[in-house]
């Protein structure tokens, strides 16, 4: 009786000092706070003009001064659902890059061509030769058109994305000529893959993933198996609003530095004018002036209006930082007019910050 009195208590007493489920699951959470009056009113304003205009937004999160002030599912959205991120995917696979450069693994300035020398084509231009990690990471690689849409859907399967990639002209100088460029993406996870042996996804997972507790993630892989890079990576909305926050805070996790904040301030700042292919700045009309995709790039993320930086994928998926208002906001969602998506959230939250 009393060796079972004593297993009792010893139970008891590992139990208590155990963390619950639910307390682990929070811990991962970001923590959450009161909104204020006039965000609330701004914020059901928002709903209401979402609603009224037919955009098939998913969900929003807004977290000011590193808590959740408002968040909200619609749609095909769910808190606990892995969502489609295409081209934010690039942002991770950018960070990817950054951790290898502070590791000591590459420099943006290595040539494209050193980490393939089994995939390059029999002559190398002077314009692949000169071609370097930060070209890609500035979509100036120098090529006159995008290849991603041959290498995706193209008539014949290409088997190597690299090797294509390598073959395909590049009629500018790099660094000379902004081409938004996602097989160009690819390029860096490959590399990533190529200095640290594993897999983009792999290799962020104990360096990034975990420390911010995102779980379950996914992403797509060529016939290679390298992560696809520029697209293909499935998180949840709260894994968004984290990087978001992460990138906010300059690579600082629950007070430890886990990225160089020099390297996340090199990746937020503009580093190329995004025009489209072949417009000159003194052909933009003020209209367009006043729009989100001519306010620059920089590595793997876009320059916004009112100072902000965005992670963009195609759709409508997001990762706003507005580091004036200390705030970050993420959204999934499904519509083609990504610039009505954006002007909501300047219109209605964004004074209200």
């Amino acid at each position: 009786m009393k060796r079972t009195i004593i297993l009792f208590l010893a139970c008891m007493v590992i139990s208590m000092a155990m963390p619950s489920c639910a307390e682990k699951a929070a811990d991962k959470s970001l923590p959450r706070g009161e909104a204020s009056a006039k965000l609330n009113e701004a914020f059901d304003n928002y709903l209401a003009a979402v609603e009224e205009s037919g955009l098939d937004v998913h969900s929003i999160m807004i977290l000011q001064h590193g808590k959740v002030l408002k968040e909200h599912w619609r749609s095909a959205g769910h808190p606990d659902s892995l969502h489609i991120l295409n081209s934010v995917s690039k942002t991770f696979t950018a960070t990817a890059v950054g951790f290898a450069v502070s590791e000591g693994l590459l420099s943006v300035e290595d040539t494209v061509i050193s980490f393939f020398p089994e995939e390059l084509p029999e002559e190398v231009s002077e314009n692949l030769a000169k071609m370097q990690v930060k070209h890609l990471l500035t979509m100036t690689g120098g090529h006159d058109t995008d290849p991603t849409g041959a290498v995706l859907r193209g008539g014949e399967p290409i088997d190597n994305w690299a090797k294509y990639f390598l073959a395909y002209p590049v009629e500018h100088e790099p660094g000379s000529y902004f081409v938004y460029n996602s097989v160009g993406t690819y390029m860096l996870s490959a590399i990533v893959t190529k200095v640290t042996g594993e897999k983009v996804l792999d290799y962020l997972t104990p360096r990034l993933f975990e420390p911010l507790g995102i779980e379950g993630a996914t992403w797509s892989e060529s016939p290679q198996g390298i992560n696809a890079g520029g697209w293909g990576l499935y998180l949840k909305t709260e894994d968004l609003a984290k990087m978001g926050q992460f990138l906010l805070q300059k690579g600082v996790w629950k007070g430890k530095q886990l990225l160089p904040a020099e390297w996340v301030e090199e990746a937020t700042s503009k580093k190329t004018e995004s025009l489209p292919a072949g417009m000159k700045p003194e052909d933009i009309t003020p209209d367009y002036k006043r729009g989100d995709w001519v306010q620059g790039y920089c590595y793997q993320m876009w320059r916004c209006r009112h100072g902000a930086v965005r992670a963009d994928g195609a759709n409508g998926q997001y990762i706003l930082l507005l580091p004036e208002q200390d705030a970050v906001i993420a959204m999934t969602a499904h519509l083609n007019d990504m610039q009505a998506e954006l002007n909501q959230i300047w219109d209605y939250i964004l004074p209200a910050l």
